[in-house]
């Protein structure tokens, strides 16, 4: 594209830049039946300052124009979390979005990298939106299936434009797709009749939420503390999603285990909301709300996604810890497929994970979705 205008960078300084910047993702997957276009009023919610990622992190983004036309878009993002436990010089891009034009990608990354540069980081990683703890990975397979809820999409183009930029893959995460109305194999069962019996299930208690988001959080930071990329959710963080789980989510989606009262496994799953707002082209009004509010307590959803699962880490790598992802599993799953939920994205689980992979493979679960995680070390 030589002969094409000239790219221009417009850093995203107001509240007109920031809609200009929500909408980007609206011209690149105009003509993408696969894409489920985010709710504009959510997506501004958690660009704004209420995202309680601000708390430890600051943030930069970026529209590129052509003739004044929206043709990309790119994030920048210190994290104040990740730097203690991975290094001062650390640092992230997100919300990659863009027309397959190296230009576009060129003039994204060096704005993002300068930024990143001025705040000290040598070591990029990415995409994250805004941290692993929230929509992160690059699709590099899986594009003609629509994303689930709180999951990205993209484009088949991205990963060579930004391999061509010289980032290298550092971590693959995977989404598994799986029927609720699998069997456990014997081997299982037996698993969970020896172990069972010391466990005790049971649902999230509504009515203490406040405590219940932090034996959550204590749970899963537990949990995944030793896996790749770990930063552990603040209490705000695990607060709001407390609060989508108030709105979205009957008690019985969340199943955690004790043992002598100790909370010792969990799994959470949420309805897939993008089945019901696949349609509203992103607006909840004037009547998008009404049909949102009407599919999901009169139709129903039959899809769903567990988003988080964690077995204490003492329990980890032993046959108590696999009856105990077990049961809980179980146990969601028929709280799920009594509710109607036929088939759930069990996402994301690392590629290196082989425990989880083995236990979603057995139950006959569809490697159906790869995202990457991708890095590069930046000159001084």
């Amino acid at each position: 594209m030589t002969n094409s205008p000239a790219v221009h960078l417009l850093p995203v300084r107001n509240a007109r830049q920031l809609w200009q910047f929500i909408d980007v993702p609206y011209r690149i997957y105009h003509d993408d039946p696969a894409w489920i276009p985010p709710l504009r009023l959510e997506r501004r919610v958690h660009l704004s300052r209420h995202n309680p990622f601000f708390e430890h992190g600051e943030w930069q983004a970026w529209v590129a124009l052509r003739e004044g036309i929206p043709v990309g878009r790119i994030s920048a993002q210190v994290d104040r979390l990740h730097r203690e436990r991975y290094g001062a010089d650390t640092g992230h891009f997100g919300l990659l979005e863009a027309q397959d034009d190296p230009e576009v990608f060129a003039r994204l990354f060096d704005a993002a990298e300068s930024w990143l540069r001025e705040r000290g980081t040598h070591d990029v990683t990415g995409p994250f939106n805004f941290s692993i703890n929230q929509e992160c990975g690059l699709l590099v397979e899986g594009f003609s299936r629509p994303p689930v809820v709180m999951m990205p999409h993209g484009r088949p183009w991205y990963a060579g434009q930004v391999q061509a930029l010289g980032y290298q893959p550092r971590k693959d995460l995977l989404a598994y797709w799986v029927r609720t109305d699998f069997t456990p194999p014997p081997f299982m069962e037996s698993l969970i009749r020896r172990y069972g019996k010391a466990v005790k299930l049971r649902t999230l208690r509504r009515d203490r939420m406040r405590e219940e988001m932090e034996i959550l959080r204590d749970l899963f930071n537990d949990a995944w503390s030793d896996n790749w990329g770990f930063v552990p959710f603040t209490r705000a963080e695990f607060a709001e999603f407390g609060d989508s789980l108030k709105l979205l989510v009957p008690d019985e989606y969340v199943q955690i285990a004790e043992i002598d009262s100790e909370a010792v496994a969990f799994i959470a799953a949420l309805p897939n909301i993008n089945e019901a707002a696949a349609d509203l082209s992103g607006h909840l009004f004037p009547l998008g709300w009404l049909k949102l509010i009407w599919r999901l307590k009169r139709r129903g959803i039959h899809t769903g996604r567990v988003p988080l699962m964690g077995v204490r880490k003492r329990f980890q790598n032993s046959s108590q810890g696999i009856a105990l992802a077990l049961l809980v599993v179980r146990a969601v799953k028929e709280a799920l497929w009594r509710r109607g939920i036929l088939e759930v994205e069990m996402s994301w689980i690392l590629e290196d994970n082989k425990g989880m992979r083995h236990i979603l493979e057995v139950f006959g679960s569809d490697l159906y979705k790869r995202y990457r995680i991708y890095g590069k070390h930046l000159d001084s």
